[in-house]
């Protein structure tokens, strides 16, 4: 009787379309740079690695707008705010793979490794990552931590030289993923610690397998996760450059979801019974970065010529065709220090040409725009943007060429301030406004290569700095808006708009929430038949 039960049972599961392991194929837009996201600024390379097969010491819950526990059960910080002391959660276990065997499970020493690397340039491994720490070095990480500490095997304390208001924050960015020293040392003394990259190990909800680049990266289910093991087991991101071929191979159920779909996808998957759409206010920014150190757009007056000339809501009309709102400038409306009152750039076609002149420009110049070949939530329609930019900058005599560039190869290279104008974009990792300027504005981030304007300016490092240092809003607030002022009369940027964060999803996809962020949680992601 119990195993005839027992069969009725499982016959019930089965019929009600509740399958245990299921597999989840995610239709993703590019290839990610590698697995050591230290080295690595894209969203795209953030999903593949750490929000899969990472964790970090905290999280940041969108939901709930603040940070939360994750390989670090508890905090505190002194009074003065320059002691951070972290309580490890205990039984945490790395991956186990065919390239690495773990011996023990996670403690201090795998925290220490992970920023160490990173911030002290004596360390074995500093020098491994060939393009440096992108976002360290932005953040200037290595001025503010004074020292890494560990007390005892499952507690760690960060003492910093000063206060800093989005230090718990930034904790909780893809950059700040918990290595495992146990297998970095392995690579360390086999000479090899090129697989850090290729061959990467964490403690997240998946596990690597393989990875073909412009094709497919395959992950397992990890079964010692501490969050407990996903529902959905193989993982697969099947990387689709074409929105509209991601769509189709949605519709054909060879993938369950698919990222960054173009507006009008969006709009057929809602009138497809099959399908839904998740969808959330980015907190996000597109725009066009203008390279301050290529002359002639050195001078103010040529980047607002370039500002005042393109019709910013043409482009908004015709690329992101109704699932976006403009952008004034680099943060989105609803960020705390927002400020709502810049008075912006109207198209002008005259005072561009004006401004040209004033600049000793009269008849124009010759110039390059970037571009990615295939869409992005933050770029839908790289081609057409270009165009239409390439085509109101001839307006004021300007001859623009545009370059499509393989997104990898685009990020290196502008990384390295060789573009003139680039449509790119900004993902905030944290909900902190700082999320924006420092990477964006700060001079420490020129170095590093995520300055993409390549701006660097005494008085607005001094107001950025300063926002970091107090932990008033209010006065973060007043230093922020002066910063956006700042940016803006300098036109440092050709802000585009601030898009909505969507994925279009197979019926029975459950458990899945778009983030504002654009990161990827798939740990509590089920697939029912």
């Amino acid at each position: 009787m119990r195993a005839a039960a027992l069969s009725l049972l499982f016959t019930s599961l089965l019929a009600a379309g509740i399958a245990q392991a299921a597999p989840l194929s995610v239709c993703s837009e590019a290839s990610p740079e590698g697995f050591d996201v230290v080295q690595y600024n894209s969203l795209t390379t953030t999903n593949a690695s750490a929000d899969v097969l990472m964790n970090r010491l905290v999280e940041f819950d969108a939901t709930q707008g603040k940070v939360v526990p994750s390989l670090a059960q508890s905090w505190s910080v002194s009074a003065d705010g320059l002691v951070y002391d972290f309580k490890l959660r205990e039984g945490v276990k790395f991956h186990s793979t065919a390239y690495f065997k773990p011996t023990r499970e996670l403690n201090a020493d795998d925290v220490l490794f992970s920023f160490q690397r990173m911030l002290y340039p004596a360390h074995a491994w500093h020098k491994t990552a060939p393009g440096g720490y992108p976002h360290a070095q932005s953040l200037q990480l290595g001025s503010l931590i004074k020292a890494i500490d560990a007390p005892d095997a499952g507690s760690v304390r960060f003492t910093l030289t000063h206060a800093d208001a989005t230090f718990l924050a930034t904790l909780s960015m893809g950059f700040a993923s918990i290595y495992s020293a146990e297998y970095a040392d392995k690579l360390l003394k086999q000479g090899t610690p090129e697989k850090l990259n290729s061959q990467p190990i964490g403690t997240g909800p998946f596990v690597f397998q393989r990875f073909q680049k412009d094709a497919v990266v395959r992950y397992r289910a990890n079964p010692d996760y501490f969050g407990g093991k996903p529902a959905v087991d193989p993982l697969i991101f099947a990387i689709t450059t074409d929105a509209n071929v991601r769509l189709q191979k949605l519709k054909r159920n060879e993938c369950q979801v698919a990222l960054s779909p173009k507006p009008l996808d969006i709009a057929d998957a809602s009138q497809d019974a099959t399908l839904k759409v998740a969808t959330t206010p980015a907190f996000m920014t597109a725009f066009v970065a203008i390279n301050s150190q290529h002359p002639p757009l050195d001078k103010p007056e040529v980047r607002q010529a370039i500002n005042l000339a393109f019709d910013k809501q043409a482009y908004l009309k015709a690329v992101f065709e109704g699932t976006a709102t403009p952008a004034n400038g680099p943060y989105p409306p609803n960020t705390w220090s927002y400020a709502k009152d810049l008075p912006g750039y109207p198209l002008d076609v005259e005072k561009a040409k004006a401004l040209l002149a004033k600049a000793g420009l009269a008849e124009g110049f010759s110039t390059t725009i970037w571009t990615r070949p295939s869409g992005s939530l933050l770029n839908p329609n790289p081609s057409l943007g270009a165009q239409m930019l390439q085509a109101d900058l001839a307006k004021i005599g300007i001859k623009a060429e545009i370059r499509v560039i393989e997104w990898g190869e685009l990020i290196r290279r502008a990384k390295a301030g060789e573009h003139d104008l680039l449509f790119m974009g900004w993902a905030g990792d944290n909900g902190d406004p700082d999320n924006f300027l420092t990477p964006q504005f700060s001079c420490a981030a020129v170095q590093s290569g995520t300055n993409f304007a390549r701006f660097c300016d005494n008085r607005l490092d001094q107001l950025i700095s300063a926002g970091r240092t107090t932990t008033d809003q209010s006065v973060r607030s007043r230093l922020y808006q002066q910063a956006q002022t700042l940016i803006q009369q300098q036109a440092l940027w050709v802000p585009l708009a601030h898009p909505t964060a969507a994925a279009l999803l197979r019926e029975g996809v459950e458990g899945y929430q778009a983030s504002p962020f654009g990161r990827l949680d798939l740990s509590k992601v089920s697939v029912t038949k």
